[in-house]
């Protein structure tokens, strides 16, 4: 698809939504976070919402937290994200993290916060301004349904072009397991950077722990991989 006349973010928006709407699917955003935790339990029964995104615990007033949505033809939710403003302050990533990081644990797991830790790699030590946390991240449907299709690169950059726009994103950054991050999956989403050892958690009751590799992107980074000619992204899921 060639549109000429826009630039790099309304290019992606319009060739992104033309690859969704090919597939059936349709996307929703909000900022109501009782509404979000019910459309996880819809499609999630057994994820409870990670405390990054407890509105009883952290300020995510409008202009602070959203929520993406995606459905299927039948209207059933296939694809969650959520994306909130950390309150980095004046402080790099790696400071916020190093005296944060337990609030950023595995949902469903008993962590031993006493054993585990946060590793801050080069890159985090440099980012700061507005940093935007990328979590909740999961794509559903059937096995193989969408593999190959593009649609979990295209939803990655969705996430990443609202971070710039609703949030002016200085950074975005998440967490991705390593077993998932090392079989490619942060480079499917759009993420240019990865710091292995970030995390490392330690389950109650288990000898070796969960390992979390750090992804980041600055926002020039983002607008980079939002001009990429749509087969690019097309290809990165194949």
């Amino acid at each position: 698809m060639a549109i000429q006349g826009l630039n790099a973010e309304d290019r992606f928006k319009a060739a992104g939504a033309d690859i969704l709407d090919r597939y059936g699917i349709s996307l929703s955003t909000g900022t109501d976070f009782d509404e979000y935790r019910a459309y996880v339990a819809q499609a999630r029964p057994d994820h409870p919402v990670g405390d990054p995104f407890d509105h009883t615990r952290h300020d995510m007033a409008n202009g602070k937290a959203s929520w993406i949505v995606g459905r299927d033809q039948s209207g059933e939710i296939m694809h969650l994200q959520a994306l909130r403003v950390l309150p980095t302050g004046q402080q790099t990533a790696s400071e916020y993290f190093r005296q944060n990081f337990h609030d950023f644990s595995p949902s469903e797991l008993d962590i031993d916060f006493v054993r585990s830790r946060y590793r801050a790699g080069p890159g985090a030590k440099r980012i700061r301004g507005r940093v935007v946390y990328s979590g909740e991240t999961w794509l559903g449907g059937a096995p193989e349904q969408y593999r190959g299709t593009g649609i979990s690169s295209v939803l990655g950059r969705f996430a990443l072009l609202a971070a710039v726009r609703e949030f002016n994103a200085d950074y975005v950054l998440g967490f991705i397991a390593r077993p998932v991050a090392y079989k490619g999956f942060c480079l499917r989403v759009g993420y240019m950077h990865a710091e292995p050892m970030a995390l490392r958690w330690y389950v109650r009751g288990k000898r070796d722990p969960l390992e979390g590799v750090m992804v980041y992107m600055s926002a020039e980074d983002i607008r980079f991989i939002l001009d990429l000619p749509t087969s690019e992204f097309e290809a990165m899921a194949a």
